[in-house]
């Protein structure tokens, strides 16, 4: 099991709740950053990046923890004064990729003010910041990319800085599985996990399903982000998504549905989708199945709360794989809508 590390008002590791972060979009200092956190915030955002471009970046982390009551981690590239600007700004967490902070005076530079403000410092390789005397010694694998963040970590922990999470991410689902299975033997610190420029929405979360959800069966991560070159609120509800999917959280409404076939004599696609809507910033956990057709229908989803399946001139609502009311076809919509209200608080 992981060591715990302490982030803002959160922890992760050691077996706490796994954390759901994403990263913003705008120039940290513009009001459409601090719009977008907020929003973010709203939608179950747990640890916020945000990248840290010049001084005027560093210092506008106290602003927008005027108005989000969640950890916000500055992403450092090149300059080692920026990170220790953005500590004195107020962020919560500190993100440096191996090897581009400068010498390593930088990284003292950078462990001195993560101490005194006693923050952590995620060290998070990628597939192109692998460092060149581990390319040269072992090619693009998922040895290279570990071993190129343990080497910083290193740096760290000689400097006297133990509060560290690690993420060795790459654009391949299969790499990332094997660097983090790699890293996870080699440390206890916790582990952020994701695929990195996984693309756009429909093949990166398909990226990241493969890759977070395999790691997390198999006990690793601590820490999730599903990247996509889309609207980052779409990587809060994808992250949802996926560890609902693998049990580690009930996140609000979740809908099964039929796949139809032959048998299915109703839009029950269609119908799938506006339930979908219907229920989408619900909360409380809810189990929902819209089924194709009566046969089988309320038995296949016979552990959801509330369901309906469909028919030739009819459907079926059944509460907990029970029948429960049989509606008109043409009144299916209304009928089932109202009472899936009851079950909303």
């Amino acid at each position: 099991m992981s060591k715990k590390v302490r982030i803002g008002n959160i922890t992760i590791g050691g077996g706490e709740r796994i954390a759901v972060q994403s990263m913003a979009t705008f120039k940290t200092s513009s009001e459409k950053a601090l719009t977008q956190a907020v929003a973010l915030y709203r939608a179950g955002c747990d640890i916020l990046r945000f990248s840290v471009t010049d001084f005027e970046d560093a210092k506008a982390f106290g602003k927008i923890k005027k108005s989000v009551n969640i950890p916000l981690c500055a992403d450092i590239h090149f300059d080692c004064r920026l990170a220790v600007a953005a500590v004195k700004g107020g962020a919560d967490k500190i993100r440096i990729n191996p090897g581009n902070v400068g010498s390593e005076n930088g990284i003292k530079e950078i462990a001195a003010a993560v101490k005194a403000a006693g923050i952590p410092v995620r060290v998070g390789s990628n597939g192109g910041s692998i460092e060149k005397e581990f390319l040269d010694k072992y090619g693009k694998n998922e040895i290279a990319l570990a071993e190129s963040a343990l080497k910083e970590v290193a740096l760290l922990e000689k400097y006297g800085v133990y509060d560290i999470v690690v993420s060795v991410k790459a654009s391949s689902p299969a790499l990332t599985v094997k660097a983090y299975e790699y890293v996870a033997k080699k440390t206890d610190y916790p582990l952020h996990i994701g695929v990195t420029e996984a693309g756009t929405e429909y093949n990166g979360v398909i990226k990241n399903a493969v890759a977070i959800g395999t790691l997390l069966f198999r006990g690793i991560g601590d820490t999730i982000r599903v990247s996509l070159s889309a609207d980052p609120l779409r990587e809060i509800k994808a992250a949802k998504a996926i560890l609902s999917a693998v049990g580690k959280e009930s996140y609000g409404a979740e809908v099964i549905a039929c796949p139809t076939c032959g048998r299915c004599e109703w839009d029950c696609m269609a119908f799938a989708e506006k339930t979908e809507r219907f229920l989408d910033g619900v909360r409380k956990p809810l189990k929902v199945a819209v089924m194709g057709c009566v046969v089988n229908g309320p038995g296949e989803a016979r552990d959801a709360d509330i369901g309906i399946a469909g028919g030739k001139d009819c459907c079926m609502i059944f509460v907990k794989g029970e029948p429960y009311k049989k509606v008109k076809k043409e009144d299916a919509e209304a009928e089932f809508f109202a009472e899936l209200k009851k079950c909303i608080p």
